[in-house]
């Protein structure tokens, strides 16, 4: 009998201690599709312009060649070039300048680094709105529903809707844990892409792995975010952007100042937040010179 209600009360102990508590709530991630309703083709080469407004290609190839590149260049703006890693399925590829005429190219290795043209297509895009691109993943921000990244980010911003405390918190979360990568920094190869999942458990990486991560956790959280990298003066930088409802693009939120990471006063779009000199300035394009936008 004693047994009996020993295991009752521990039970019952057990119940009333979980009965306060509530798992982080894990947000819908924006996931993209291809439903090729407004798509262009050649024998190989298909590019789903079907959500275009929502701010990405899909692009699937289907021959054989294993090394495929792809360049996507608004009219009068960037180059962008990726590898294209996917065969028989869709890979996406952001709309990364906003409106207008992109020129999408499909390049076949021939050999070493000598390419040809499969396909081109110019496509004109019109957003939904400025910040759609910048919700979904692609190759430099890939995370899917079930990856870690979106359980640790749902932990590290529970108690919270405002946009700017969760930049703080998942700012606060990789700095705080993780371990800058020299070696892997001075071994890089070109056409490196960050394994968000990876890095998570490893808790190391470089610069861009840094970025990825928190680019990520931002996105799973709804929160739109751009991934950036360019200069400010001389100096190589890379930055993450922030679309906060109230004022528009925080274009360097958190960034990288070739050193170590930095987080903008979080509270500058409160009222009585920073000084007016520091909302201007992290505010005006001119002081930072964005390469290219992920």
């Amino acid at each position: 009998m004693k047994r009996k209600i020993s295991a009752l009360l521990l039970v019952s102990l057990v119940t009333i201690l979980l009965s306060g508590y509530s798992a982080p709530v894990l947000a819908a991630v924006t996931m993209p599709t291809s439903p090729k309703t407004n798509a262009y083709s050649s024998n190989k080469v298909v590019v789903d312009a079907s959500n275009v407004g929502e701010g990405y290609f899909a692009i699937t190839y289907t021959g054989s060649n294993p090394k495929i590149k792809v360049q996507i260049t608004k009219s009068g703006g960037t180059t962008y070039s990726y590898d294209l890693n996917v065969r028989n399925s869709f890979e996406v590829f952001p709309v990364s300048e906003g409106n207008g005429t992109y020129t999408v190219k499909v390049f076949e290795n021939v050999s070493g680094t000598s390419y040809s043209q499969a396909f081109s297509q110019d496509i004109s895009v019109t957003l939904k709105n400025e910040y759609t691109p910048f919700l979904y993943p692609n190759q430099y921000v890939n995370f899917n529903q079930s990856s870690n990244v979106v359980s640790v980010a749902a932990q590290v911003t529970a108690g919270t809707t405002d946009e700017l405390k969760k930049v703080e918190a998942v700012y606060n979360y990789v700095v705080n844990n993780f371990t800058y990568d020299y070696n892997k920094a001075a071994t890089v190869q070109s056409g490196y892409l960050p394994n968000v999942d990876g890095i998570l458990a490893s808790k190391t990486g470089i610069c861009f792995d840094y970025a990825s991560v928190m680019a990520a956790m931002l996105r799973s959280q709804n929160v739109p975010t751009k991934l950036v990298v360019g200069y400010t003066g001389a100096q190589y930088h890379a930055w993450i952007g922030v679309y906060v409802k109230e004022v528009g693009w925080v274009d360097s939120a958190i960034y990288f100042d070739g050193t170590k990471w930095n987080l903008m006063d979080p509270t500058f779009a409160s009222t009585g937040g920073s000084s007016q000199s520091v909302v201007e300035y992290i505010t005006n394009p001119a002081n930072y010179v964005a390469k290219y936008v992920y």
